[in-house]
């Protein structure tokens, strides 16, 4: 696949990229960075899903470093909501890292995507090159940086440094006080380094969402669904703590969580079920 090149601004001075796909610099007028854990949870996975179908659904760009856990999941949900996914290699074009992402690679360039990289298309992936990656991250951001699970000294803490540094917005998702994924972005709300974000339309500084935010409504529910449901609200359960708390019984319990989940109003892992909108 070809290789093309274009120049990003980086402060008062101009860098230029490497990509294949779309030109990275008619997808960023209204594009954010979204960075996380590569050991991403269930907790994790669901955030980015609520929050990436409400910025695709308003024309807006992810950014993300195209590694394991949130970075693969973020361009996984923008693909799967019809968006635009731009990544960012920290390695030249010809070396997909990590290799089990190629199908994705293909996917974000043929959905109107890019793939960039300010490295030789043969230069192999190093771990210092991922902190330069990084910057890159940033600068193609023009509505800032949304942090999602981060545990404490992670790249993607340097990540939120880096843009604010360069005076960009940064936000970020708060977690369990006992998840270690979750330290670094409840550190970065305590120290006010970021704004806390619980929705898209808590990124109050992006106007194409404010006022227009496509937010998912669940229907109105049958009476034990809706018992069901806001139990759940508060957090995972087994199916036997849900019949408990419910007062149903098991069978009619489990009856009505398959309905539910026909529907799409809640998932299950790992033993556990989670409301889904």
């Amino acid at each position: 696949m070809e290789t093309k090149t274009t120049e990003i601004k980086t402060g008062k001075t101009k860098k230029k990229l490497n990509y294949r796909g779309e030109d990275p610099n008619n997808l960023i007028a209204n594009s954010i960075a979204i960075v996380g854990s590569r050991q991403m949870t269930r907790y994790g996975r669901d955030v980015v899903d609520k929050f990436v179908c409400d910025l695709v659904a308003n024309s807006i760009t992810t950014i993300s470093g195209f590694m394991y856990g949130v970075d693969t999941e973020v361009a996984l949900k923008t693909l799967e909501y019809g968006g635009k996914h731009i990544a960012v290699f920290g390695c030249g074009l010809n070396h997909i890292y990590p290799p089990e992402n190629k199908k994705l690679y293909d996917e974000i360039i043929k959905s109107g995507g890019s793939i960039v990289s300010e490295y030789e298309d043969n230069a192999k992936p190093s771990m210092w090159k991922y902190p330069q990656r990084n910057k890159v991250v940033v600068n193609l951001a023009s509505l800032g940086v949304l942090v999602i699970e981060a545990s404490e000294n992670s790249g993607s803490l340097v990540t939120a440094k880096l843009a604010k540094k360069a005076g960009k917005k940064v936000w970020a998702i708060p977690g369990p006080i006992n998840s270690r994924v979750s330290v670094g972005c409840n550190e970065l709300i305590k120290s006010g380094d970021a704004k806390m974000a619980t929705a898209a339309k808590d990124i109050a500084e992006c106007q194409i969402i404010n006022d227009k935010l496509q937010i998912k409504n669940r229907p109105e529910l049958p009476k034990q669904e809706e018992r069901i449901y806001k139990i759940l609200q508060l957090e995972p359960l087994e199916i036997d703590e849900i019949a408990r708390k419910t007062g149903m019984r098991i069978e009619e319990t489990g009856t009505t969580l398959s309905i539910m989940g026909i529907k799409g109003l809640i998932t299950e892992s790992g033993g556990k079920y989670y409301i889904t909108i």
